[in-house]
């Protein structure tokens, strides 16, 4: 498995490309398409699909655009789909920008499966950052979206989000992970689930 971390993103968000041989993913569409197609056309990668972790304006900017160009599906958690469409919960509005895209291809639920070639992707709800929010987990590989940042967590005061349900995909979901996974958020640095156990007050508090 490879992977390619672009994260000079809207609103400092960040996006990945993730592959195995000539088939990958693209994960989040806040980076300017221009960036990750060229990316994408120079290392001959053929893209299945665009997985959103949530859906927010800063993670979504460009999914219409990236769909069209790399004729890829593109997928989110059900429970976030209409955000896709609707300016007050993609937080569009909240930056004086009024835009909706096209609902997904496909939409997924907790623990399925995402095959792309030899990648198996592994979809983990974790909602409180948007009632939608989910992680991605590839081999030893956590893509967190919004929900865990290093030393630092999603905020929960956006369209969909909820404190006690955050709590809760903390409890029952991330912090039963491996100590040795590698986190990649959807803004900042990477990290690992150990040092967040070990070092992130929010989680220390839990």
């Amino acid at each position: 498995m490879e992977m390619k971390c672009f994260s000079r993103g809207i609103f400092g968000s960040n996006s990945y490309i993730v592959w195995e041989g000539t088939e990958g993913v693209i994960i989040d569409a806040g980076v300017s398409d221009e960036e990750v197609m060229k990316f994408v056309v120079d290392n001959n990668i053929k893209i299945n699909y665009i997985i959103l972790t949530h859906g927010h304006i800063d993670h979504i900017y460009y999914a219409d655009s990236l769909r069209e160009q790399t004729g890829a599906k593109l997928i989110v958690h059900k429970n976030d789909n209409k955000a896709l469409i609707d300016p007050n919960l993609n937080g569009s509005l909240m930056f004086g920008r009024d835009m909706a895209f096209n609902e997904a291809d496909k939409t997924v639920e907790d623990g399925e499966i995402i095959n792309v070639g030899d990648l198996k992707i592994e979809v983990i709800h974790t909602p409180g950052h948007s009632s939608g929010s989910m992680c991605l987990k590839i081999d030893g590989k956590l893509f967190s979206g919004d929900t865990l940042f290093y030393l630092a967590y999603g905020r929960t005061d956006l369209s969909g989000g909820s404190q006690k349900e955050l709590d809760n995909s903390f409890r029952n979901k991330l912090l039963k992970l491996e100590d040795n996974i590698e986190v990649y958020p959807g803004h900042g640095n990477s990290t690992t689930i150990g040092f967040e156990k070990k070092n992130n007050p929010y989680i220390k508090s839990l």
